[in-house]
């Protein structure tokens, strides 16, 4: 099989919710949204929302008398999440029988458009590592807090506690470039848990906590994981200005360094991240 194996349908924001997302991301969501307890008539929102994992899963924790608000700066992935999983669902409409509705919106997590105290939670799952001003997106979290309102978030632990990732960064290194190595350790570059802890403390939140937790990454191939990368995260214009050589060089050798964590049913590698949880006063 050629080149074509890169070739996919559909933009990377579907390719994104199609395949990384139930392999790495949803498995997350609960133990995430589970640190800030959203309950019955809770209003929720749910910052660098993506494709919408954690916003789904609140409005049916919330229930028809609760809100949800689902943002994101990138309008590929909100017009992605506005259609998961109610079909063809309009954007601010309901979801699942008996969820909360949703509302999409496109800002930036450092000017929040919203009014001080609109949430009772807000979460965000994996969007703080990539934040230019960090401080100052916890600080709009924090502003737009109710009173006793709580923060989930998750960030990756460091790359070496998941090897397959590591192993594909330095696959990228070699066949592709460093600039292309350096897209796929980014995720993981927010791993100092007294760093952490101070940024949320430094933003107003209190009773902070940083809990590492250990989960894995599942595809049914090395190969798929390879093409779900390079075509629905930000590896997808390197990888793809690359060239076929540098393509096929990558899947041989991820294929080769991946092989320890290849078995029967199909790829598996552990990760690990860290929940932080914290509430304004």
């Amino acid at each position: 099989m050629g080149d074509e194996r890169w070739q996919v349908t559909g933009s990377a924001a579907e390719v994104y919710e199609r395949q990384l997302v139930p392999a790495i991301f949803a498995p997350w969501a609960p133990r995430a949204l589970d640190l800030a307890t959203p309950a019955t008539g809770d209003r929720v929102l749910d910052t660098a929302c993506g494709t919408g994992v954690v916003a789904w899963l609140a409005a049916e924790r919330v229930g028809p008398t609760g809100q949800v608000v689902g943002q994101d700066l990138n309008p590929g992935m909100l017009a992605v999440a506005s259609t998961v999983p109610a079909g063809d669902a309009p954007i601010g409409s309901a979801g699942p029988a008996g969820a909360g509705s949703i509302a999409w919106v496109q800002a930036s997590t450092g000017q929040l458009p919203f009014a001080d105290g609109s949430f009772g939670v807000v979460a965000c799952q994996l969007g703080l590592q990539y934040f230019p001003d960090r401080p100052a997106a916890l600080a709009e979290m924090a502003r737009v807090l109710a009173p006793g309102g709580r923060l989930a978030a998750m960030v990756w632990d460091a790359i070496d506690h998941s090897p397959g990732f590591a192993v594909l960064a330095d696959a990228l290194d070699h066949c592709i470039g460093p600039a292309a190595g350096a897209t796929m350790r980014a995720p993981f570059a927010l791993h100092d848990q007294e760093a952490l802890a101070a940024l949320l403390s430094g933003a107003g939140f209190e009773e902070v906590s940083v809990q590492p937790e250990a989960g894995t990454v599942r595809f049914p191939s090395i190969q798929e994981f390879v093409l779900a990368q390079g075509t629905g995260s930000p590896l997808a214009s390197p990888i793809a200005a690359a060239g076929p050589a540098a393509r096929a060089a990558l899947l041989t050798a991820a294929e080769t360094t991946l092989a320890p964590w290849q078995g029967p049913d199909g790829l598996a590698f552990p990760i690990k991240a860290l929940l932080l949880s914290g509430h304004v006063p």
